[in-house]
Formats: C-alpha cells, sequence, structure tokens
C-alpha cells in the first residue's frame, strides 16, 4: 500500500474523522487539503477519501483510494508525502504507540511474513510458480485468493 493511502486509512481506523486528539485532526486536515488543492475538490482522488471515510473497513474503498493515488501520482509528490508522513508520525503518537500495517493481495500460494526472507515453489505439476519475498509484513497471493497483513503494536 503506497504511504498517502497508508496514512489515510490508518488515521480512519484510527476514528480521527469522529474524534481524536486535535493535532492528529489537524494533520489528517491538512493531508486531505494538499490532495484536494493539488488535484481538486471534485478529483477522484479526493472523492476516494470520502469513500474512504464513508466505508473504512471497505477494501473496495480503500482500493479505489490506493488506485486513484497513483493514478495521479500523489504518491510521487513531495508535498503531499510530507504531509503523509507528518500525519503518521501524529498517529504513532496516540496513547499506545499504535502503528497500523495494512496490506492486501489476491491470489493463491499466498506467502505470509512477519518478518525475514520467505521462498514458496509449488509442484512440479503446477506452473512452476516460485515466489520469493523478502522484509517485514508481506503478504503474496496469486490466482484468486486473497492474503493479508494486519498489525497492530503497542509501545
Amino acid at each position: 500500500m503506497d504511504p498517502i493511502t497508508l496514512a489515510i486509512v490508518a488515521a480512519v481506523t484510527a476514528g480521527v474523522t469522529k474524534v481524536g486528539e486535535q493535532v492528529i485532526v489537524d494533520a489528517y486536515a491538512a493531508l486531505k487539503a494538499v490532495l484536494k488543492r493539488k488535484f481538486g475538490d471534485q478529483s477522484e482522488v479526493a472523492k476516494a477519501v470520502e469513500g474512504v471515510e464513508a466505508h473504512p473497513e471497505s477494501l473496495g474503498s480503500k482500493g479505489t483510494l490506493q488506485d486513484q493515488v497513483a493514478a495521479v501520482k500523489a504518491d510521487q509528490d513531495p508535498e503531499v508525502l510530507q504531509a503523509a508522513e507528518a500525519l503518521v508520525a501524529k498517529l504513532k503518537e496516540l496513547p499506545g504507540g499504535q502503528s497500523i500495517v495494512n496490506q492486501t493481495v489476491t491470489g493463491n500460494r499466498n506467502i505470509f511474513s512477519g518478518t525475514g526472507d520467505v521462498t514458496v515453489t509449488d509442484s512440479p505439476r503446477a506452473a512452476n510458480i516460485v515466489q520469493q519475498a523478502t522484509g517485514n509484513y508481506i503478504a503474496q497471493a496469486s490466482s484468486g485468493s486473497t492474503a493479508s497483513v494486519n498489525v497492530k503494536r503497542e509501545s
């Protein structure tokens, strides 16, 4: 998930749109304001943010936001990235110091990894599919199933 979508989803999941510390509400509003100023109040990316706010648990809403962020290259815009990073930093300061990581991948032959390296090799009778993942909190899938990683850590 790109850093813009991750910041918005994490903020909405943490309840920032309903209640929250003012500094976090302000950081969330600042990110939304940057997106609207750069791409338009009625842009598809602005509408996608509203979709996540209306349906925070919907994979479709999150996917639409991620698609729209990519379409306008918001994840490559330094000002947007700075606003998203500021929001994530404020979210990490919430009581309990929660950090949220959400990934959803569709397909089969799933890989889940909390940390470290993972390699999966299918049997020779299959399509000789080899998946390799290196890093933290990885989910991979192909051919119609879903893999997810959701991490909520308390510090």
